[in-house]
């Protein structure tokens, strides 16, 4: 069949990449895509915001599935309009991306069907939310109640650093409409995972767990950014704990979402802490991480393409996925001044020989200009490799990294420290 995904960073380019080995693929189109995906699909000029251009594009080109990548589009309602003109898509609708679109909403959820998270409240007044963190103490946790890019987040340790972030979102506008509303929240004490679940509506088929390294800077110091790094597995993830992940948090959020009229389908993905006191849900994503997704494709064996199918069609409960025993961990490179102001049009080199040993270099954020490969984001590489523990794919990515001249960049120098240092 042919086959379009849509998005333009590092876990598009891992999508493709698993994509393009399926013996059921014909052709394997990107939209837009960037410089490296370009030399596994088909580069298509048309934003993954442009809905409309995507539905003609998949209608004209009698495409046989969409899958979509980023959470803007999903929540926008490209998947609406892709069933709507007959095109087959994986991802959810715009009511059940509001998972992702609205953490209120989530929140909410959670409350209504007893899945565990932190105790919360909601807020559309500046003065409200700072009375309620007066009243809560701190620490305490301040959200964007909308999309904000993975940046809508703010962990405060006292009461100024939490009117701050109220006033930050409310009242200086730094993160637009997505800051309108807010979350706070209690802060929870624990180790954090990503896990995730293909789900066809009815049944819910988990994948194996992550780690994802969120902060800038060595040791988590620093701002929150997209993700700089992810593993997997994740030791904190054992099989019970999954199967405990499965019954008190990813079935129940199905069964309700169902039971509210919203048939979920795509993959869910659950930011969690793992406390003493068992998983608590932080938030819900409706997509694949970024870079968690990169790690994901280097470890499955399936034919992901049929995986992805089997979804669509609602038989995930005729799937069994198969993993390879290899850890796998990506470092993500990005520009310096990132997460903060940064320029575009560095030429990146080497890219080439960091693969030489086996390693993955997934573009997140870069373009082809002639031969020459061109930063064009803020996160820009994700260097993966996979060995036979966390601390053997650790030393093999960062050789990789080792490799690629490029001097406007940087990247963490511990991803995977948790899991090594147990």
């Amino acid at each position: 069949m042919k086959v379009l995904v849509v998005g333009s960073g590092g876990r598009e380019h891992a999508l493709c990449w698993a994509i393009a080995k399926s013996k059921k693929l014909e052709r394997l189109f990107c939209a837009p895509g960037n410089g490296g995906i370009a030399q596994i699909a088909e580069c298509v000029d048309i934003s993954a915001e442009d809905i409309p251009g995507i539905v003609d594009f998949a209608t004209s080109e009698q495409i046989g599935l969409v899958v979509v990548g980023p959470e803007l589009p999903l929540v926008a309602g490209i998947a609406d309009r892709l069933e709507e003109a007959g095109v087959k898509v994986f991802g959810p609708n715009a009511k059940a991306a509001m998972i992702e679109g609205s953490k209120g909403m989530m929140k909410d959820l959670c409350t209504k069907y007893d899945i565990p998270t932190a105790t919360y409240a909601r807020f559309d007044d500046c003065d409200a939310a700072k009375d309620y963190v007066r009243l809560q103490g701190a620490p305490i946790v301040v959200k964007a109640d909308g999309l904000a890019a993975g940046k809508g987040v703010i962990l405060c340790r006292n009461k100024t650093e939490a009117h701050a972030a109220i006033d930050l979102m409310m009242t200086q506008d730094a993160f637009g409409e997505a800051g309108a509303e807010l979350v706070i929240e209690e802060f929870m004490v624990g180790e954090e995972a990503s896990f995730f679940a293909l789900v066809d509506g009815e049944n819910a088929l988990p994948l194996v767990a992550a780690q994802d390294h969120k902060a800038v800077g060595d040791g988590d110091k620093g701002p929150n950014t997209g993700g700089m790094g992810a593993y997997s597995p994740a030791s904190v993830v054992d099989e019970a704990m999954a199967k405990t992940i499965m019954k008190t948090i990813i079935e129940p959020t199905i069964r309700g979402m169902a039971a509210d009229g919203i048939a979920y389908r795509g993959v869910l993905f659950a930011g969690l802490m793992i406390t003493d006191a068992g998983p608590k849900l932080i938030e819900y994503n409706c997509r694949f991480g970024d870079p968690e997704c990169q790690a994901l494709m280097m470890r499955l064996k399936n034919d992901f393409l049929e995986v992805l199918e089997a979804a669509v069609k609602g038989e995930l409960d005729q799937v069994e996925l198969k993993w390879r025993n290899d850890a796998a961990l990506t470092v993500v490179m990005a520009v310096n001044g990132y997460p903060g102001g940064y320029e575009k049009g560095s030429e990146i080199k080497g890219i080439e020989e960091a693969e030489a040993n086996g390693a993955m270099v997934f573009h997140s954020g870069t373009k082809a200009d002639g031969d020459k490969i061109l930063a064009d984001g803020g996160r820009v590489l994700s260097v993966t490799a996979s060995a036979p523990s966390v601390a053997k794919a650790q030393a093999k990515a960062y050789d990789a990294v080792a490799k690629i001249e490029w001097p406007e960049g940087f990247c963490r120098s511990d991803i995977g420290w948790r899991a090594i240092n147990r």
